[in-house]
C-alpha cells in the first residue's frame, strides 16, 4: 500500500467522521451497515479461493461475507482510513476465526497495488468520498483482473427520510453555516448517474440497478444513535455542547411527535464484468 500520499480534504473528512462515527457501528440502529454489505456481496459470482479487495471497508460489512463466500483458501483485503473502523473489523473477523482476511490502513484511491490483482474488488457506500468519482472508478477498475467484477454500491435518493430532512432543519436553526455541510452521498443516487460514473472510468457493461429500502428504529430516540455513527456524524462534532444539545432535543421531539421509526434507505447495486 502506498503511503506518505497527501490526502485530499475529502479524504480527511471522512477519515475524521467516520473514525468518530465507529463507536456506534455496533449498535442495532445502524444494522443497514452490515445488511446491505452483505447483500452487494450476496449479489457477486465469487468462488472458492478467489480474492476480494474491499475498498473503504469500514467495520468490515461486505469484508466479512466476502470472507466466508471465498473460504480458508480465498483472500480477502479491506482498506480505508479509519483507523477505529479497522479495529473492530479485525475484532470481528476474529470472533469468527476468519483468517482469511486482513484490513490495512490506506487511502483507497491510491493502494499501490498491481493491476488486475483480485477477483473482486468491491466499494459500498465510498465511492461519494473521493474528489474526483471516475478516477477512482477507473482506480478499481484496474485492479480488477480478467473474468472479475467490480461491485459499487451507493445510496437512492431520499436517504433517512423523513428524518434525514427534520435533522437539517433543526441544524438550520442551530447554525445556519452548517446546513447540509457534508452530504457527499447526495451526488450520485440513480442507475442512471450510477452507470455514467462506470462509463465515464472506462467501463464497458456496467448493471446498475435500484432497489428500494426501509430501515425500522425501535423507537424515534434511536435516530440519534444513525446521526453519531454516519456521515451526519461530521455536522453535529462541529456544533457547540449547547447547539448540539438543542439539536438533539428539537430532532427527537419532532420526530416523537410524527412516531417515525421507519427511515428510506434505497440503495443502487453497480456491477461490472472485466472481460
Amino acid at each position: 500500500m502506498q503511503e506518505g500520499r497527501p490526502l485530499s480534504e475529502h479524504a480527511r473528512r471522512a477519515e475524521r467522521t467516520y473514525g468518530a462515527a465507529a463507536d456506534h457501528y455496533g449498535l442495532g440502529a445502524l444494522s443497514f451497515w452490515d445488511r446491505y454489505g452483505a447483500a452487494t456481496v450476496a449479489r457477486l459470482p465469487l468462488a472458492a479461493g478467489g480474492t476480494v479487495l474491499d475498498l473503504c471497508c469500514g467495520t468490515g460489512a461486505s469484508a466479512i461475507p466476502a470472507a466466508r463466500a471465498v473460504g480458508p483458501a480465498g483472500r480477502v483485503i479491506g482498506v480505508d482510513l479509519a483507523a477505529p473502523m479497522l479495529e473492530q473489523a479485525r475484532a470481528r473477523a476474529a470472533r469468527e476465526g476468519l483468517a482469511n482476511v486482513e484490513f490495512r490502513r490506506a487511502d483507497a484511491t491510491a493502494t499501490g497495488l498491481p493491476d488486475g490483482c483480485s477477483d473482486a474488488v468491491v466499494c459500498v457506500f465510498g465511492v461519494f468520498f473521493a474528489p474526483d468519482m471516475t478516477a477512482f472508478t477507473a482506480e478499481m477498475w484496474r485492479l480488477v483482473g480478467p473474468g472479475g467484477v467490480l461491485a459499487i454500491t451507493t445510496w437512492g435518493p431520499g436517504l433517512f427520510e423523513p428524518a434525514n430532512t427534520c435533522f437539517w432543519d433543526c441544524v438550520r436553526e442551530a447554525e445556519p453555516s452548517l446546513f447540509k455541510a457534508f452530504n457527499p452521498w447526495d451526488e450520485i443516487t440513480t442507475p442512471d448517474s450510477l452507470a455514467g460514473l462506470f462509463s465515464r472510468a472506462g467501463v464497458a457493461g456496467a448493471v446498475a440497478e435500484a432497489v428500494a429500502g426501509r430501515h425500522r428504529l425501535e423507537e424515534p430516540d434511536r435516530f440519534w444513535d444513525v446521526v453519531l455513527g454516519s456521515g451526519y456524524r461530521a455536522t453535529v462534532d462541529a456544533l457547540g455542547p449547547d447547539q448540539r444539545d438543542r439539536v438533539r432535543e428539537r430532532l427527537l421531539g419532532r420526530l416523537r411527535a410524527d412516531g417515525v421509526t421507519t427511515l428510506r434507505t434505497d440503495v443502487v447495486f453497480g456491477t461490472a464484468v472485466r472481460p
